[in-house]
């Protein structure tokens, strides 16, 4: 609060919130997925809610649009107690929700996207030229002036996340949710989207956005609400909070426990590293990867860093070919090769353990042993029919070695757990005997015995030649494995860090500040070990 008593932008929210959610919890076959979460949104105010993937924001929004009931905590909106059975009771109730895939008609025009269901009528039929008129109208005050007649589908996805806008301005939004809405924009398209929404701020609305993009919640939101593991870790205004606290907070790493870790010099295999087994130059597909740069050779482990949306995951599927590539070069064992395929990339000697686990990884009806034998089928098979006694060998030889605990290589898959799982689908791609293994979060959702015998395995691998490159949220995970680290931000290369220099304390630096020199970190890491000693150096004397 100013002297005068009238409230800056920027300043805490001091008055009653439009929505305050309280102690929100939730579980799923008994594993809680929200523990206490809170979340107070005021009107005309842009909300940051960030977290990590499994932060449990998402939950949270679909507790509060009536897509889950909550098991626990309170709900207010508009200063009464709200709970919402569907997202149609929330819509209407002023909750409008715009997610990171636009839900609108692609066929149908801009006009009847806005008013869909709510056509104004005259003598009881749609009055066409009344939709137009105020889809119009309303576009116009956003400043767009497009042809309303036209399919929503022909213009661009900057165009339509307007058009998602103005029908949740025409059904009297009081509060806005934006799901990633700028993943898929560009800069010119980002900043377009921004007038817009400072617009509702300035209406009176209220804007809750969901971004990764550190960048986008500085330059548009006011408050920043973080989540991590299903609590609300921290509620500040933007102002009060820089990169670098809102980086360790989201990540779970106070500023000390990191200073403490960091301050030994870390042992490298950069040494005996091999031959370069793949690079990338300048590699770029719109809208998640503008300009990735990195290298990786035999026997070393290369840790891809950044925050969740930073361009790892696409990165990787550009390398293994499952994404078609549209600029810069990829070269592996020192030829420049244009994959069209993930086949390309396994006959190249490439393997890929993708993040999903679930959807992308296991079969899950199919045994451990049809899933531990997928990618090497082919080599087995003569005439058509699988060498039977061939691949009982190889399940026998990776069960063995990479300690997967089951009852039998003839159980589904789905009976084991999230780290066995995980286990058989390294298994799967060790079986092919690739010469470099791209790893995409390769302990997320499994135990902590089981993210120590991977951690164990790829050091492992690492040491008998293989090159790693190894994305990984939880920076203790990734330093503990990669002897370097690129970090990624906003889909560029923004630093790399060889040996003794990479950190989680340099890593976290280069996230918050984009490499661009500011070291706010390394400097609190001096300050942080120059205050270590001497305190060291008091307690000898005392000692003394």
């Amino acid at each position: 609060m100013t002297e005068s008593g009238k409230e800056t932008p920027h300043s805490p929210l001091t008055r009653s919130p439009l929505l305050d959610m309280q102690d929100i919890g939730i579980s799923f076959g008994g594993v809680p997925a929200l523990r206490g979460a809170n979340l107070s949104v005021a009107a005309g105010e842009v909300h940051a809610l960030i977290g990590q993937n499994g932060a449990g924001k998402s939950t949270l929004i679909k507790i509060l649009t009536g897509a889950y009931r909550r098991g626990s905590g309170s709900v207010r909106f508009e200063g009464r107690e709200v709970d919402f059975r569907t997202p149609k009771q929330a819509r209407e109730a002023g909750i409008s929700t715009i997610y990171q895939e636009i839900n609108l008609v692609p066929f149908r025009s801009v006009a009847e996207n806005i008013f869909l269901g709510r056509e104004p009528r005259r003598f009881g039929l749609i009055d066409w030229r009344a939709v137009q008129q105020r889809a119009a109208a309303l576009l116009e005050s956003f400043g767009l002036q497009i042809d309303v007649k036209k399919p929503v589908g022909r213009y661009s996805t900057a165009i339509q996340q307007m058009v998602a806008l103005a029908r949740a301005v025409s059904s009297d939004a009081k509060m806005v949710i934006m799901d990633e809405s700028t993943s898929s924009l560009d800069e010119r398209e980002v900043e377009l989207l921004f007038t817009v929404v400072r617009k509702l701020r300035d209406d009176g609305r209220a804007v809750i956005f969901v971004s990764h993009r550190l960048d986008e919640l500085y330059a548009l939101c006011d408050r920043v609400t973080v989540m991590r593991d299903g609590q609300t870790v921290a509620q500040s205004t933007m102002a009060e909070m820089d990169k670098l606290q809102l980086v360790t907070t989201m990540l779970g790493r106070t500023l000390a426990a990191v200073v403490q870790d960091d301050t030994a010099a870390r042992e490298t295999n950069l040494a005996r590293r091999g031959k370069q087994m793949i690079a990338t130059t300048h590699l770029s597909a719109h809208p998640k990867v503008s300009d990735v740069s990195l290298e990786v050779h035999a026997g070393e482990a290369v840790g891809l860093a950044g925050l969740l949306g930073s361009g790892r995951t696409e990165t990787m599927r550009l390398m293994f070919g499952a994404d078609p590539l549209e600029r810069g070069s990829l070269t592996i064992g020192g030829e420049t090769v244009a994959l069209k395929s993930p086949q390309d990339a396994i006959a190249r000697g490439l393997a890929y353990l993708t993040e999903d686990r679930k959807a992308e990884g296991i079969v899950p009806e199919l045994s451990v042993r049809d899933n531990l034998t997928l990618v090497c089928l082919r080599t087995l098979a003569k005439n058509g029919v699988v060498d039977v006694k061939k691949q009982q060998a190889i399940v026998d030889r990776f069960i063995a070695s990479l300690g997967i605990k089951l009852r039998s290589p003839d159980q589904p898959i789905r009976e084991l757990s999230g780290g066995n799982q995980q286990k058989v689908l390294l298994a799967r791609w060790l079986a092919a005997e690739p010469s470099l293994l791209l790893l995409d979060e390769p302990t997320r959702g499994i135990d902590v015995g089981a993210k120590a015998d991977v951690a164990k395995i790829v050091r492992e691998l690492r040491d008998a030649g293989l090159a790693v490159l190894l994305s990984a949220s939880e920076l203790e995970e990734l330093t503990a494995v990669a002897d370097r680290a690129v970090v990624i931000r906003d889909g560029r290369t923004v630093a790399e860090l060889n040996g003794v220099d990479m950190s989680e304390t340099a890593i976290m630096d280069a996230i918050a500040y984009g490499g661009d020199g500011h070291s706010q970190l390394a400097d609190a890491a001096q300050t942080a070990n120059a205050a270590h000693i001497a305190d060291a150096l008091e307690g000898d004397r005392h000692g003394a």
